[in-house]
């Protein structure tokens, strides 16, 4: 069934548990990650970001998404990450997305706020949810590695949310996006000063590559809903090259694919405690 970031990340919240977002870019990754959340009665976050549409334009796949949502037989949630511009969030609206996330962290602050609260507005008018992000979660592959003063403060979360009314909020605390070159330093501490001083679901981002426990370690602290992207894609690379070197045909290769991301899938909900709990 479709449905928002609300209706499974405030129990999350509640119960302890996080709940597991998994890009997908195309029909084999959307297929492994709707069974496995299925076949653990997990609630389930999927979509896609708009850095990943030049691998999977909105157009061809939020159709698929949006009815693979509506036919799971467990609570699926349709999110458009981390939105760098209005008229992509607009148009994942449109498309049938239940929730977006609207990234103006790397703007200046006054222009963030402006620029997310305007995307509230639209968004719960089309009954979605809103993620944004205070703070900068850095990028392993660029320039921009995260750094302490680009983390979250618990002082920077309060007064955002106090302007912009979002859903969940993004916070950094030493993640970063792709694969880590280098074991990545979490500031634990921080984030649970940040989950005492505000009441909405945390999201980690840059989830791929951690260990198991600095999951569990983050979601004791009060992390509610955990990004995972590349993870996905280095089981299913793996997959593909063990079917290439021992000359399967396609389609096999392709259920190698699929299976192997399954696989990853159903370990994160299980990792993240929200197996069982649709």
């Amino acid at each position: 069934m479709l449905v928002n970031l609300n209706d499974v990340l405030k129990k999350a919240q509640k119960e302890k548990y996080a709940v597991g977002l998994f890009n997908t870019t195309d029909s084999d990754m959307l297929e492994a990650v709707i069974s496995a959340a299925e076949e653990l009665r997990s609630p389930v976050i999927c979509g896609t970001a708009e850095v990943l549409l030049p691998y999977g334009e909105l157009s061809l796949i939020a159709p698929g998404i949006v009815a693979a949502a509506k036919n799971a037989s467990v609570p699926v949630v349709v999110h458009y990450d981390h939105g760098l511009t209005f008229e992509r969030c607009m148009e994942a609206l449109h498309r049938g997305f239940s929730s977006v996330m609207f990234d103006g962290s790397a703007k200046a602050y006054e222009e963030n706020i402006a620029d997310t609260a305007e995307i509230v507005k639209i968004a719960h008018a089309f009954g979605a949810s809103v993620e944004g992000e205070i703070g900068h979660v850095g990028d392993n592959e660029g320039s921009d590695l995260s750094t302490s003063d680009l983390y979250t403060t618990p002082k920077q979360a309060v007064d955002y949310l106090e302007a912009v009314h979002v859903d969940a909020l993004a916070v950094a605390i030493g993640t970063a996006h792709g694969a880590y070159k280098s074991k990545p330093k979490l500031d634990i501490q921080r984030l649970r000063e940040i989950r005492a001083a505000v009441d909405v679901p945390l999201v980690l981002h840059g989830g791929s590559g951690l260990s198991d426990d600095d999951f569990r370690n983050c979601i004791e602290a009060g992390v509610s809903k955990v990004n995972i992207f590349t993870d996905l894609c280095i089981a299913g690379s793996a997959a593909m090259k063990k079917a290439a070197e021992q000359g399967i045909d396609y389609l096999n290769c392709r259920k190698m694919k699929v299976d192997a991301i399954r696989e990853e899938v159903k370990k994160k909900l299980l990792l993240f405690g929200c197996a069982g709990k649709a």
